[in-house]
């Protein structure tokens, strides 16, 4: 019968049954692992594969939760922002109902006067320049004008600031 093992097999089963002698001998214990052996084993290459490939595999779509988590989070604070913004019209709303209320806003803004008041309008010296940007382009000339020239003159001035704000 041909012998299965090589002579280096041989040589290396007979090292370890002396070590093992020689380790009961003097009463130590025998270590798990011969110093020579290589400890990674098929299975650890194995697990070590399988967890690679699963970071591989949730890579993306972990970043892909992440950021649909954070435009979730704009999503809620714009709409939040927008709850805010319809509130404050609800409430001007209420106020625009209330007749005093527009009758204070048609005072305030535009100069209306109740019948049996005096309305009053300050003009400022005529030697004195108006502040600049204060819309006071009133002069003499302007009294005489049409008011749709007025007017047109305005819209020129409103669009001469702000081209020059630009």
């Amino acid at each position: 019968m041909p012998d299965r093992f090589s002579t280096a097999t041989r040589i290396r089963a007979l090292g370890a049954q002396a070590q093992a002698r020689v380790y009961r001998a003097a009463g130590r214990p025998r270590p798990s692992l011969p110093r020579g052996r290589n400890r990674l084993t098929g299975r650890a290459a194995l697990l070590a594969l399988v967890v690679c490939a699963l970071v591989v595999a949730l890579a993306y779509p972990m970043r892909q939760y992440v950021a649909q988590r954070s435009q979730i989070a704009d999503q809620r604070k714009q709409a939040e922002q927008a709850r805010k913004r319809v509130d404050e019209l609800r409430e001007e709303k209420a106020r625009w109902q209330d007749p005093e209320y527009v009758k204070a806003q048609a005072r305030a803004r535009l100069h209306y006067v109740l019948p049996g008041e005096t309305a009053y309008t300050v003009v400022e010296p005529s030697g004195a320049a108006a502040p600049e940007g204060s819309g006071s382009r009133h002069s003499d000339s302007a009294a005489r004008r049409p008011w749709y020239a007025n007017l047109w003159d305005g819209v020129d001035h409103a669009d001469a600031a702000a081209a020059a704000h630009r």
